[in-house]
């Protein structure tokens, strides 16, 4: 499948060396205002080679509405976004058409298919993210008007940990970093692994403030369940937590539980998620990305008849892909959120009543 949600709903579609990638996003308010400005700076914290901890390769991933939109705001119909693919060197490939990279969707694209675009690992590539990234810029305008407020930020490279999360600091960060403490050793472990023509694994840490309670529908629309979808959609990403996360596994129930006063919440172990449903705290994810798989060392693999080659990659790539990963977070978290919120206009009767009770007295 290529799209997702349910109210709110969008498709993405492009390849990584085709002409464009894009989105179609449908179910937006009409009466939006779209800043297309805003949509564009989302797009360039996430676009390539902007330093030496990214892919070399360069996309002004410059953003065309092309429709949905008219005179600024948004028309209620589907809004359609394309990006246009400006700088693909595809002989890179040429060495891989029948090869196999590993740890790659290379070999299970072609079993699946039958057929697969090598150019960049095509569908399979990270480029595709970029339409996530316009949609959840649109999504985050949604969320602003209600003074919802999505954050993120690298909270862990190569094992190197943050002790403090300062998201202000983190936008200003070549690398997003949360623990400015911090930065410098994780920007040391992404050029070391740089160099040996390797590459290291990352955490990016999202917190969602302003959510009000009662969003998610039990039980098989639970918003922690649909955050881990949407993260777990992310390439590269191999596990998700909500809260504490694993750590709760090893943790007390009269530890665990956060407890209640007539203020609110104690704590927030359950990171702002009960049963499924935001209590109005700060939803608060990690979500974990492995190593990039293109590295340029030589490795064991097969061909497409499943004889035995060693090889060594060539191209253009992301030394730790969770630094632009953390921006594609954000946006696949303020989808979900606006979607959820769409979707609670409709829980209680009296909802439903004083929205159409307004439009019949005025």
């Amino acid at each position: 499948m290529n799209s997702f949600g349910q109210k709110l709903r969008f498709s993405t579609f492009g390849e990584s060396h085709g002409k464009a990638i894009g989105t179609v996003l449908d179910g937006v308010p009409a009466g939006l205002d779209i800043d297309e400005k805003f949509i564009q700076s989302e797009l360039d914290r996430r676009k390539p080679g902007k330093s030496e901890f990214e892919t070399a390769r360069k996309e002004a991933d410059k953003v065309e509405i092309l429709s949905g939109v008219f005179e600024g705001k948004s028309t209620g119909t589907p809004i359609a976004m394309i990006i246009y693919n400006t700088n693909q060197k595809s002989k890179d490939y040429s060495n891989i058409k029948d090869i196999f990279r590993p740890g790659h969707a290379d070999f299970t694209y072609f079993n699946k298919y039958g057929i697969r675009d090598y150019r960049g690992g095509g569908r399979s590539s990270a480029r595709e993210t970029a339409a996530r990234v316009a949609a959840g810029a649109v999504a985050k305008l949604m969320l602003k008007q209600l003074n919802i407020e999505v954050f993120s930020g690298i909270c862990e490279v190569a094992g190197i940990k943050a002790d403090e999360f300062d998201y202000s600091y983190a936008k200003d960060s070549i690398i997003y970093a949360l623990d400015k403490n911090k930065e410098q050793k994780q920007k040391d472990a992404i050029l070391e692994a740089k160099n040996n023509h390797d590459s290291v694994g990352g955490v990016s840490r999202v917190v969602i403030k302003g959510t009000p309670c009662g969003l998610g529908e039990p039980l098989y629309y639970k918003l922690d369940a649909i955050l881990a979808d949407a993260m777990m959609g992310i390439n590269a990403v191999k596990a998700v937590e909500i809260g504490d996360g694993i750590l709760a596994a090893s943790s007390l129930g009269s530890k665990n539980n956060d407890q209640i006063r007539a203020n609110g919440f104690e704590s927030n172990h359950a990171g702002g998620i009960l049963g499924g449903i935001s209590n109005s705290q700060d939803i608060v994810l990690n979500v974990y990305f492995k190593p990039t798989p293109s590295i340029f060392q030589s490795q064991h693999t097969v061909t497409t008849t499943n004889e035995e080659v060693d090889f060594e990659l060539k191209g253009r790539h992301d030394p730790c892909v969770a630094i632009r990963g953390t921006v594609v977070c954000e946006a696949m978290a303020a989808l979900v959120v606006a979607d959820m919120l769409l979707l609670n206009m409709g829980s209680t009767m009296e909802g439903v009543s004083k929205y159409y009770n307004t439009i019949l007295i005025s």
